[in-house]
């Protein structure tokens, strides 16, 4: 309890100061920032402070700059945004490395068991510290219309590990929540499963298990909300419900606010 009131004590009094204006700067140079509205911007500003200051950062043969933390944190305070959070607690360690990297063994991967992966892009482990490729985070942060975020991909992975198990669920608020949810999700998991030709919005790669095609979702959904909606009603509506956003209205925005503009 002692160490709570403390941390609550330290975290207000970072709240209280103004965000630093150098970080400001790295976040307008991405478009997931400028399209939320101030309050938004202000919130996340907030959640970024926060995961900066109390996570362990280290940075392997790469030298950690404001910018890393930054966008880092600015993409992983997207996810939970407006859900109830407790700043990623059980990340305690964010490693990021100049590219891709090895993995640390070849044994389980999100508590599945997986075959040696000379080279990764990202890596989450439960209890664990989470993994990332600077150049990789970075394109991810830069290219917001591909449907393709490590950060998002490997911090949804945080989420779906709150209750213990990598399933493709993350802890949902009720019943009838739970059923849509693993209703919606199976159809469309099995949909991508069984995509032969043709192109989708959704990576490949989240055929390969529910946890991994619940990341990959997530990164569709936060990149191309528009083809998403479009293309994916169902799934859409049950992330849009899951995350309390709207990517898509939010985009629709974005874009009439520019053209109105001299």
């Amino acid at each position: 309890m002692i160490f709570g009131w403390f941390r609550r004590r330290r975290r207000r009094k970072l709240l209280a100061q103004p965000f630093p204006a150098g970080w400001r700067a790295v976040l307008d140079g991405y478009r997931f920032y400028s399209e939320l509205d101030a309050d938004e911007r202000g919130r996340l500003e907030g959640i970024v402070r926060v995961l900066v200051d109390e996570k362990n950062w280290e940075g392997v043969e790469i030298e950690l700059t404001d910018e890393i933390r930054v966008t880092i944190a600015g993409l992983a305070a997207l996810l939970i945004l407006e859900i109830e959070h407790r700043y990623f607690r059980r990340v305690t360690s964010i490693l990021v490395y100049p590219t891709t990297f090895g993995s640390v063994w070849g044994g389980s991967q999100h508590g599945v068991l997986q075959p040696e992966q000379p080279t990764l892009l990202g890596e989450a482990w439960y209890r664990g510290p989470i993994r990332l490729a600077w150049d990789s985070s970075l394109q991810g942060a830069l290219n917001a219309d591909d449907g393709r975020n490590v950060v998002l991909h490997e911090f949804a992975h945080r989420l779906d590990m709150q209750d213990g198990v990598v399933d493709g669920t993350p802890p949902l608020r009720t019943p009838h929540a739970l059923a849509a949810w693993a209703r919606i999700m199976s159809e469309e998991y099995e949909r991508l499963q069984g995509r032969r030709r043709g192109k989708s919005i959704l990576d490949p790669y989240g055929a390969t298990n529910e946890g991994e095609f619940f990341a990959v979702a997530t990164e569709a959904f936060f990149e191309k909300p528009r083809h998403m909606k479009r293309r994916h009603e169902e799934l859409y509506a049950i992330l849009a419900e899951y995350y309390r956003q709207d990517p898509e209205a939010r985009q629709r925005r974005a874009l009439s606010a520019s053209q109105q503009e001299p």
